[in-house]
């Protein structure tokens, strides 16, 4: 149990940010985290939402784990920003984790990794497909140098082409978001370390360069609220999180935010819109475990409606 938590006062809560260029955010390195109207404006609609699911969960916690979970430039960064800022506000001890530290690879090596088991598992399975020759190398050749064999719009083209994009995407489908590509056994016991009340706990802080791996020890022990912003903040694959927040949004929705954000430079390549298409089905397959979920106009769903809105929108993708 925690009294200071159970406590809270919604009608307390004011959410007015007096200076949001210098608002504390996740611990990623070299991130960058742009707070604009619309973040806000999302983060007042789930902030009294979320101080009801945390009174309840600290009723029997001590301390309360929240993630921000969603497709790739969503706005999880500036959210969870902003949560952790209004629970501070209210004299709540808060901090936002950043998932994105968590990778086995640093993101130039993982991108690479992704890229690789995608265009190997689509050669063998063109091969076990018996779609396989030299001919229809040379062709995919030409289109991985011009960084388009991910491209659907091939089929039209080499109808063949099918077998090397079906098998392509399955191969990465068994990577992303799996322990394969994360160390998700590590951010567990981070999890599990903060509920059991440590007050020192050393933290992964990676970069985008291979020297830019390294650790800092974290002084948790005046901290009630721990918040991971994190695509795979809501996964399977780890335990520990109270209450999960899911920011929906369409693969085509992110690519605008990511632009914005420049995280990486072939931000509109057909292989990066395959990877959000892959990330947004795993955000569905967990999505049943959100108790927050809010659409990308700030409206909070029930997972039926939720459920309705994703079907409506994979009809109008394949139509």
């Amino acid at each position: 149990m925690n009294k200071k938590l159970m406590e809270l006062n919604v009608d307390c809560f004011i959410g007015e940010c007096e200076d949001v260029l210098h608002i504390p955010h996740g611990d990623m390195p070299g991130d960058k985290v742009n707070i604009e109207e619309s973040h806000i404006l999302k983060a007042k609609i789930i902030f009294p939402e979320l101080i009801k699911k945390v009174k309840e969960c600290a009723k029997t916690n001590s301390k309360v784990v929240i993630a921000v979970c969603g497709g790739s430039g969503v706005g999880k960064s500036e959210i969870a920003s902003l949560l952790t800022y209004y629970f501070e506000n209210m004299g709540i001890g808060c901090y936002t984790l950043s998932g994105d530290n968590y990778p086995h690879r640093i993101p130039l090596y993982n991108d690479a990794e992704r890229l690789r088991i995608f265009r190997k598992s689509a050669i063998k399975g063109m091969i076990a497909d018996g779609e396989y020759n030299i001919e229809r190398f040379n062709i995919i050749h030409q289109y991985q140098l011009q960084s388009k064999d991910a491209d659907s719009q091939n089929i039209i083209e080499y109808p063949w082409y099918e077998s090397y994009l079906r098998n392509g995407a399955k191969g990465l489908q068994e990577y992303l978001g799996t322990e394969k590509e994360i160390d998700f056994l590590e951010i567990q016991n981070i999890v599990k370390d903060f509920k059991n009340g440590a007050e020192k706990i050393w933290l992964k802080r990676m970069g985008r360069e291979d020297t830019e791996l390294w650790y800092e020890q974290v002084d948790f022990s005046k901290t009630d609220i721990l918040i991971i912003e994190w695509t795979h903040g809501n996964s399977k694959n780890y335990i520990g999180v109270d209450i999960p927040i899911l920011l929906n949004s369409t693969p085509e929705e992110t690519l605008a935010h990511r632009r914005s954000r420049n995280r990486d430079g072939a931000v509109d390549s057909p292989f990066t819109t395959l990877v959000l298409e892959l990330e947004q089905k795993l955000l569905r397959r967990d999505a049943h475990k959100a108790q927050i979920i809010l659409s990308k106009n700030g409206e909070i769903l029930t997972y039926e409606e939720y459920t309705k809105l994703m079907d409506k929108e994979e009809n109008c993708h394949e139509n």
